[in-house]
């Protein structure tokens, strides 16, 4: 291909006509074959290198699973806190210890304290996981948690308990920070979509095991009740305290760390099943050498221009901060409260258990039907659509809601209760589908390996602060607009789909490093490069094609 390029500028050079008398027109259809060809021939490349993919069950590829169940883990803690604090919230003996109240700004203060944790840690988590690794992230997270969820255990009075959830939310958004950059940097690009989404699927994996287990401690006769379930919060952590050293490095991370040699070896057995001449090791290791910097930002813990310092950077830091506003704030926070919203059409505190206990069950399937699809499913259209659909079920649940509340109370009718519920339901479905697989695969694709770690730290601080919003204002409207509160997420919704469908840049079939040519576009949500179009056109004219 140089060859082809070089012969070109030769024979211009050497010509003995005038640059005036040039015909230089006459070599653009083939400088601009030349790049489509190179790039086509990258392309076909990559998708040759991946049909000859690793076997399932190899001992590589069974590792390359336990790294993701790793990555799964980190991800649990968040979802467990969400499923716990519903449903502690309701408990008396946790309401006669602390005197929080079901809804209102005192509760609001005790939910929310847990994001101001996840605002603070992200400016460290960030320099942490460049420094020494994502593996470290991750165990310095996991330590975090173990400690924040000892002293929120043993509350003896609010303070205490309020110091605990800052704690957990500190550790947790380290975990946000390491996690999700690590599966990603690791998995064989034929399984990155759905080994990525399985990552955020762990909240699943947090929010189920806490509605089963609160739902069989809420009968306990004293502060037992909520006091076993925060005990099991650290489990998740724990494990992965176990196993994070255990397990190979991130390539690219070794790579902008000058450890080519450990970088390439990761490449030859986890990606080309011990064999260094597989194709997609030498596909890899070429866009490695040509993407990754070894004295990039990521050396210098202060320095964040990676996310804003050109148009290409600055396009990728806007998907992640479209992902963090609108994978929070489309109406899932609703989750905290989901008993007030069973209470609110009618259902009685055990039925409120088990209701959230089905929920959570409902989404997890919404979510991993979305993972099975997620290295086949165009992120851009799903957005839209998802999102949209969204809006749906919860303008129904909100509509249905109204009615409840406005017949007479000897006249209720538990068919508009149980529609209401179905609703809510829906949505939880069509929301997980949509957005847990994507919530931590879109960021860490869209941005570069240089600038990951801290464009993933950012993401969590916009996250939590989104989250802060929910948790907090989430009990005050819950307690003074009630139902209607519901219907702010509908017009949200609406506005969100519609964004999505202007700025949301596709990433599916291009590898990681694939992407620099999409988002070099002058509008990369257009996706291919326009040079493809203009190459096919020319040589059709050329040929007489129409």
């Amino acid at each position: 291909m140089l060859n082809r390029i070089a012969a070109l500028s030769m024979s211009i050079s050497t010509s003995q006509k005038s640059l005036d008398d040039v015909q230089v027109e006459e070599y653009v259809p083939s400088l601009l074959s030349i790049a489509k060809d190179a790039e086509t021939a990258r392309s076909a490349a990559l998708a040759a290198a991946q049909k000859k993919a690793l076997e399932r069950w190899s001992k590589e590829s069974l590792i390359i699973y336990l790294c993701c169940l790793t990555s799964f883990l980190c991800a649990c803690a968040n979802g467990y806190d969400s499923s716990l604090m519903t449903a502690i919230n309701i408990m008396p003996y946790y309401q006669s210890r602390f005197n929080a109240g079901v809804v209102g700004s005192a509760t609001g203060i005790v939910f929310s304290v847990y994001t101001i944790g996840g605002v603070t840690s992200p400016w460290i988590a960030g320099p942490i996981t460049d420094k020494l690794g994502r593996r470290a992230g991750m165990f310095i997270g996991s330590i975090v948690i173990c400690i924040g969820s000892a002293v929120i255990t043993s509350a003896a009075h609010k303070g205490q308990f309020i110091a605990g959830r800052f704690i957990l939310g500190f550790g947790v958004s380290i975990l946000t920070c390491a996690a999700p950059s690590y599966i990603v940097e690791i998995s064989p690009p034929q399984w990155r979509g759905r080994l990525t989404g399985i990552y955020n699927c762990g909240w699943h994996g947090g929010s189920i095991p806490a509605a089963a287990i609160t739902l069989a401690t809420q009968s306990i006769k004293s502060d037992l009740s909520w006091r076993l379930p925060l005990i099991f919060q650290c489990v998740p952590a724990c494990i992965v305290i176990c196993l994070v050293w255990f397990l190979p490095e991130s390539p690219r991370w070794l790579l902008a760390n000058g450890r080519d040699d450990e970088a390439r070896a990761f490449l030859v057995r986890f990606h080309g099943g011990g064999d260094p001449t597989h194709p997609l090791v030498d596909v890899q290791w070429k866009e490695f050498k040509q993407s990754i910097a070894i004295n990039g930002t990521d050396k210098r813990w202060y320095d964040y221009s990676d996310l804003f310092r050109t148009r290409n950077l600055r396009w990728r830091f806007f998907m992640v901060i479209l992902m963090a506003v609108f994978g929070q704030f489309s109406g899932n926070g609703l989750g905290y409260f989901n008993t007030q919203i069973y209470a609110a059409v009618g259902y009685g505190t055990y039925m409120q258990f088990v209701l959230n206990l089905a929920g959570s069950i409902l989404s997890t399937v919404g979510a991993f039907l979305g993972v099975s699809v997620a290295d086949r499913m165009p992120r851009r259209r799903v957005l839209v659509v998802g999102t949209f659909l969204s809006a749906c079920f919860l303008g129904m649940n909100g509509a249905l809601s109204a009615r409840w509340a406005q017949l007479p109370e000897d006249a209720k009718n538990l068919a508009v209760g149980k529609a209401a519920v179905a609703s809510f339901f829906f949505f939880s479905f069509v929301y997980n589908f949509t957005y847990l697989p994507l919530q931590a695969l879109y960021p860490v694709e869209c941005l570069t390996t240089n600038g990951r770690a801290k464009g993933m730290a950012m993401n969590g601080v916009i996250v939590n602060l989104m989250l802060f919003i929910n948790l907090f204002a989430g009990p005050v409207a819950l307690q003074n607009i009630k139902y209607k509160y519901v219907f702010i997420f509908v017009g949200w919704d609406c506005i969100e789909a519609f964004l999505w469908w202007i700025f949301a840049v596709e990433t599916i079939g291009k590898s990681l490093e694939e992407l620099e040519e999409v988002f070099d576009l002058p509008y990369p949500a257009r996706g291919l490069p326009k040079v493809k179009t203009q190459s096919v056109d020319l040589e059709k004219e050329k040929e007489g094609k129409p």
